[in-house]
């Protein structure tokens, strides 16, 4: 973005402006027209709750602006600046253009509330006139001539009323704390000082929903940050010390309120203040006047920045769009489109007329933003990135506190309307989203955070390992390939391998010395073999391998510690039928695998396709022994992936004996206790005669099988062990297993 003039200009702005700015929000038309409503509503103690849920979410809020204002140099735009450097422009759009309404919305508040000063003309020309006077003869003139003196003046002129406007605002609250209290008018109202209770628990959020936006103002003093010296220094010390001066002043006025007049006078009267107030017929108009003409002013130099500012990031799809609402004018940029935009909106809402229902649309909208905020620190805190270096810090607690409750007061002020506007945030993000791809999106939110939980989990699971070993077991399987795009199906087997039960990694391999073009071109494979895969339901982990040999890649790759931070603890190989020194070359590396406890797999990819409706067919044998229940647990663990759906298991046993009443015992009661979610029809036993080979038989029966397991001893290996794996001819995919303990199917 680029930078406002009139930051590096010695004549910007300091503290006192940031101070001011927010302490005339804070201090204005809710603090005179409904905290006495709201303490005859709900009582003292209720409003005191008020105050204090409401600075719950703003304190935290306003720590998290100063501590993200005081890491980076915060330029125009104010809040949305924060937010967009922090989230990334698709996340601060969206939440900036409901800033920008909130902000634009607050106008028409502020200029409604200052129309209320005037209860005295309307109240003369009901009696001369007998006419009601609409509200808007008032608000609507005021919005002109305030938008003609900052198009006219600029922010300057603005500042300087802003003087003027506090100091008869400290007049006004200082003649309302000496007053003296205002008679009941009907001896049978309950008594002055009756007051001192928490009524009407039920009404809490309605009056919460009202009182609100007196909160918001703590944030006021933000926009002005492209108009400042040093926004890093003036938008903490000015946030902080606004937001805990509104918090004393809050206390007193409700308790001056709750000494000073009866629950119905306070319930019917929403000017009295005035009436409790020294000279308080003329001060408390003009404080009221002053504080939310002030207000007004406030949200009329900050609304339109926040504009310019999202438009000046090029958000809206519209060239000529953003650049109209970019332009400014003369040296300091003044927003002239913008705030033609900012004033025709908030024109719309002075229409409306009603305080209290624009005072709840922009509670929702200031909610949203302010838990964003605190959202934003959290994470910043859990993350850890190393830019973030803010010299003044918050707590972690605090932000993640203020984060969830402004979302659960969201919830309690409406429910449908909370999720109605997060609603409207989600469809604007994605409409952003599909005119800006390279920008930061949901993901770089959660980056940092996600990144320190998985070191802790990754710690934390390494350090309780041994325990881990005892339980149920689970595959950690990795692979090493050279031909990864020859050959998908070894890529599909690791992808259902992986898919819920287990983790998987495979590592494309290429031949040859670390090089920066073997770099390249690793990255070049491993973002093509992910782009593969990006939709088809795979979880697997792709990396790549640069080595000079097929056995220094395997050496390396069962020395990796995997990334689910689960110990690897079997080892994929693959090669293809047609070519048997494949087969002869994996053969030589399955001892430097089994060195390490490794259960091996070798897959022998055939011609035919792979029909998955034809099921898996495991073959057990009398000696499989330890193999039996690995190959068990790996046909149900392959067979949970949405591409088996329609297919099944079927368990072959075979036997040299006529006798399989021992083996056929064990699986009737393994099923009848549900371990083996199968039934006997799933399983056929076959006793093998005496000259008939077990490869024949296998063929006889799994030929057509879309994956048959297969389970070789580690004898095997020491006597002809070609001749085993390269019997069985004319058959599908054959996955032959060997595992280095026994599993146990619980």
């Amino acid at each position: 973005m680029k930078q406002n003039n009139a930051v590096k200009s010695k004549d910007g702005f300091g503290t006192v402006a940031v101070y001011l700015t927010s302490i005339s929000s804070i201090l204005g038309a809710i603090l005179f027209l409904r905290f006495g409503f709201a303490t005859g509503t709900i009582g003292f103690w209720g409003v005191i709750g008020i105050i204090l849920v409401g600075h719950m979410i703003t304190i935290p809020t306003a720590l998290a602006i100063s501590e993200l204002a005081t890491n980076t140099r915060v330029e125009g735009g104010g809040e949305y600046f924060i937010i967009s450097r922090s989230f990334g422009l698709k996340i601060g759009s969206t939440i900036g253009i409901t800033l920008f309404l909130s902000q634009t919305i607050s106008i028409a508040f502020y200029i409604i509330a200052f129309a209320e000063s005037f209860q005295f003309l309307y109240d003369w020309c009901k009696v001369q006139f007998d006419i009601n006077l609409p509200k808007q003869m008032i608000s609507i003139p005021t919005l002109f001539i305030l938008a003609y003196v900052i198009l006219k003046q600029g922010s300057g002129s603005g500042m300087k009323l802003l003087y003027l406007v506090n100091f008869i605002l400290c007049i006004s609250l200082l003649l309302f704390f000496l007053g003296k209290p205002v008679e009941a008018a009907d001896a049978s109202t309950l008594a002055v000082g009756n007051n001192f209770g928490f009524f009407n628990k039920e009404k809490f959020f309605v009056i919460f929903a009202i009182c609100f936006p007196a909160f918001t103002g703590m944030t006021a003093g933000v926009g002005l940050s492209g108009d400042l010296r040093n926004p890093g220094k003036s938008i903490p010390i000015g946030t902080m010390l606004g937001t805990f001066t509104g918090l004393i002043v809050y206390v007193i006025v409700v308790w001056k309120l709750s000494i000073s007049a009866s629950q119905t006078d306070l319930l019917t009267d929403q000017m009295i203040i005035s009436k409790i107030a020294f000279f308080g017929a003329v001060f408390i108009p003009l404080g009221l006047a002053a504080c939310t003409s002030s207000s007004a002013i406030g949200s009329m130099i900050v609304a339109p920045r926040t504009l310019q500012a999202i438009a000046t990031d090029r958000t809206f799809p519209f060239k000529r769009l953003n650049s109209f609402l970019a332009k400014g004018k003369g040296e300091t940029r003044e927003p002239k489109n913008a705030s033609l935009i900012s004033f025709t909106i908030a024109l719309v809402f002075i229409f409306l007329g009603d305080v209290n229902s624009v005072a709840g649309i922009i509670s929702m909208f200031f909610l949203i933003t302010y838990g964003t905020l605190c959202l934003n620190s959290f994470l910043n805190h859990f993350g850890s990135p190393p830019s973030y270096r803010p010299r003044f810090k918050s707590k972690w607690f605090l932000s993640l506190s203020g984060f969830l409750l402004s979302v659960w007061v969201m919830f309690m002020i409406n429910p449908f309307y909370t999720i109605l506007s997060y609603g409207v945030i989600v469809l604007i993000y994605l409409f952003i989203e599909q005119y800006n791809k390279d920008g930061k999106g949901l993901v770089n939110i959660f980056k940092g955070a996600l990144f320190q939980l998985n070191r802790q989990l990754q710690v934390y699971m390494q350090k309780h390992q041994s325990n881990m070993d005892n339980e149920e077991w689970r595959p950690a399987a990795i692979c090493i390939s050279s031909h990864s795009f020859e050959r998908e199906k070894v890529l599909e087997l690791m992808k259902w391998i992986s898919y819920r039960h287990g983790f998987g990694t495979y590592f494309h391999l290429i031949e040859g010395y670390y090089s920066k073009q073997t770099y390249k071109e690793s990255k070049l494979v491993q973002e093509q073999l992910i782009n593969n895969t990006r939709n088809s339901c795979c979880t697997l982990y792709i990396d790549t391998m640069i080595s000079p040999s097929y056995t220094s890649a395997i050496a390396q790759v069962i020395q990796t510690p995997s990334i689910s931070g689960m110990e690897n603890n079997m080892v994929i190989f693959e090669y293809d039928k047609r070519y048997p020194d494949e087969l002869r070359h994996i053969l030589s590396n399955v001892n430097l695998v089994r060195a390490g406890n490794f259960d091996v797999g070798i897959l022998a990819i055939s011609e035919h396709f792979m029909k998955l409706r034809n099921g898996i067919h495991v073959w057990i044998r009398e000696h499989d022994g330890k193999n039996t229940n690995f190959m068990i647990l790996l046909g149900y663990i392959i067979m949970s992936h949405p591409d088996w759906k329609k297919s099944h298991l079927k368990i072959f046993l075979t036997s040299t004996k006529e006798d399989f009443s021992g083996i056929k015992e064990i699986l009737e009661k393994r099923i009848a206790e549900g371990r083996l979610p199968i039934t006997l029809a799933n399983i056929e036993f076959i006793m093998i005669d005496e000259g008939n080979k077990f490869c024949d038989v296998v063929g006889k029966h799994s030929s057509h099988a879309a994956l048959t397991i297969i389970g070789f001893h580690e004898d095997r290996l020491k006597h002809e062990p070609m001749n085993f794996f390269t019997d069985f001819k004319d058959m599908s995919d054959i996955l032959f297993v060997n595992t280095s303990n026994p599993k146990e199917i619980k």
